[in-house]
């Protein structure tokens, strides 16, 4: 299977050129020529194996210039016990008799990235011995929070390789902060931004793009690649939970073979949703994708009305990895909702960047209200969520898959649609501990802990849950990242990291 570009669908590369360059020449980004498909049977035939078996199943249909032997190379690298702290890799939490959650951070980071960001480095590996490539690869990242940390402990220390990510100063939570900044590796380098992550993501795009910049990389024997869901190596591994989901569904007798599920995705970008997408579109039967906004609600008025619109205010919320107003890989479900009209899909970009808004015509917007629900929350709602599902139940949720949980009930409520719902569950609470801990012990008993590692025990001895290794051991990593920049100056920063000459 070759890919295409978003913007010229005549561009036609291996995937192995596609993930290894990340970004399409023009901007774009790459989308498979074809979407493959699975049959019930198919499905099924996935019930009895294990996550990474699962996996190479549904990659080795869109990898197909890779062989069956090296994708379980790179999944079996991926997705064990050693990396995860449950062999299920992706359980299956059951709330109720119609509602679970997909909990998608048992692995090194606490955060769903690591589904991804755990395997890519062996499929970038791979990728570029099939190409013949000779230059360091130097992995740019702008991130609101998890792929930052995801990215550096998946790429640290792997040959051939640098990678340098950006974060905005003031936009993600204490414990994100401190695991970027404390990451250990001989070739990695972290950089704050100031500002937000649109403006992060917004400088490295800039970099990508920049064929002077990238002439001068060359000449130092690099290129670029990206870990951000753009490059099509990072998006394809989280297709495969999804299949995961409703297969755990099957064993555990919850629904019968053909049965329609719901996904509810706390979406910022849109990768995370967009995956589950292509789920639906191979043929797992999805009923509805209901995206989940917090106040940066930029989706969810586009789902409702069809006019992207980014000239909006930024929010600063309890879920900052969602604190976003671009929403990168919305492209691609544009090309394939207008069935590959790569000339609009170039013209609304376009748009976007000089204007900062687009509207699609009616038949898209038809398509976009087919397919998906949008809703959002505001802080408030977050917080009295996690209170309230945790005195119901016991469980606890981060702040972002509250947000799911909230917008969930909406859409209940609104359709009355009895379907079985799966949450996509991103985060471990203890990654968002400060907020959590507010939710569920109140602002008193949070104003009265003063250091950041203190408020994982309180959270911990609150809600009788063990604090996940990799963060417990955070607060004796000494400090070893300082730069700060203005965006204006993140070409200074690269070039300084990289000593060019």
């Amino acid at each position: 299977m070759n890919y295409a570009s978003t913007r010229d669908k005549s561009l036609s590369v291996t995937s192995a050129e596609a993930i290894k360059t990340g970004l399409a020449p023009d901007g774009g980004l790459f989308i498979p020529k074809e979407i493959p498909q699975l049959t019930m049977e198919d499905i099924e035939a996935l019930v009895p194996l294990s996550y990474p078996e699962r996996a190479v199943s549904i990659l080795k249909r869109y990898l197909t210039d890779f062989t069956e032997e090296e994708i379980q190379d790179c999944a079996h690298s991926a997705y064990n016990k050693t990396k995860f702290e449950t062999e299920e890799i992706a359980p299956l939490y059951k709330l109720n008799s119609g509602l679970y959650f997909l909990e998608l951070w048992h692995g090194p980071t606490c955060a769903f990235k690591d589904m991804a960001l755990q395997i890519l480095p062996y499929l970038l590996k791979q990728s570029v011995m099939k190409t013949g490539e000779t230059k360091e690869i130097v992995i740019l990242v702008a991130t609101s929070g998890d792929t930052g940390k995801a990215a550096l402990e998946g790429f640290k220390d792997v040959d051939g390789t640098r990678i340098i990510v950006f974060y905005p100063e003031n936009g993600v939570s204490d414990i994100q902060k401190r695991q970027m900044i404390t990451q250990e590796g001989n070739n990695v380098d972290v950089a704050a931004v100031f500002g937000n992550f649109d403006d992060a993501q917004s400088g490295v795009k800039k970099i990508f793009g920049d064929k002077e910049y990238a002439e001068v990389l060359e000449r130092n024997n690099f290129m670029l690649s990206s870990a951000n869901s753009i490059n099509w190596g990072r998006l394809v591994p989280q297709i495969v939970y999804y299949f995961s989901a409703y297969c755990n569904l099957l064993k555990n007798d919850e629904i019968k073979p053909g049965d329609s599920v719901n996904f509810v995705v706390p979406t910022g970008n849109f990768g995370n949703i967009l995956a589950a997408f292509y789920a639906k579109e191979m043929g797992l039967p999805i009923h509805k994708l209901i995206c989940a906004s917090n106040e940066n609600n930029i989706l969810t008025d586009f789902i409702n009305t069809g006019v992207y619109d980014k000239n909006r205010e930024f929010k600063t919320t309890t879920s900052p990895s969602m604190d976003i107003l671009i929403s990168s890989n919305l492209e691609r479900f544009l090309y394939h909702a207008t069935g590959g009209d790569d000339v609009r899909v170039a013209g609304w970009m376009k748009a976007l960047s000089e204007d900062g808004w687009y509207e699609v015509p009616d038949v898209t917007k038809a398509k976009i209200k087919e397919l998906f629900y949008g809703g959002f929350c505001d802080d408030a709602k977050t917080l009295a969520t996690i209170r309230e599902e945790n005195q119901k139940s016991g469980y606890v949720m981060d702040t972002h898959t509250a947000v799911a949980k909230q917008v969930y009930e909406q859409y209940k409520a609104e359709t009355g649609d009895e379907t079985k719902t799966v949450i996509v569950s991103t985060a471990s609470p203890f990654k968002f501990c400060d907020s959590v801990l507010t939710a569920i012990a109140g602002e008193e008993a949070v104003s009265a802990i003063s250091d950041e590692f203190a408020l994982l025990d309180a959270l911990a001895e609150k809600t009788e849950l063990l604090v996940p290794a990799p963060l417990a051991g955070l607060a004796a990593k000494p400090v070893i990242f300082t730069t700060t920049c203005d965006k204006t100056e993140m070409y200074d920063v690269v070039s300084h990291m990289l000593n060019l000459s």
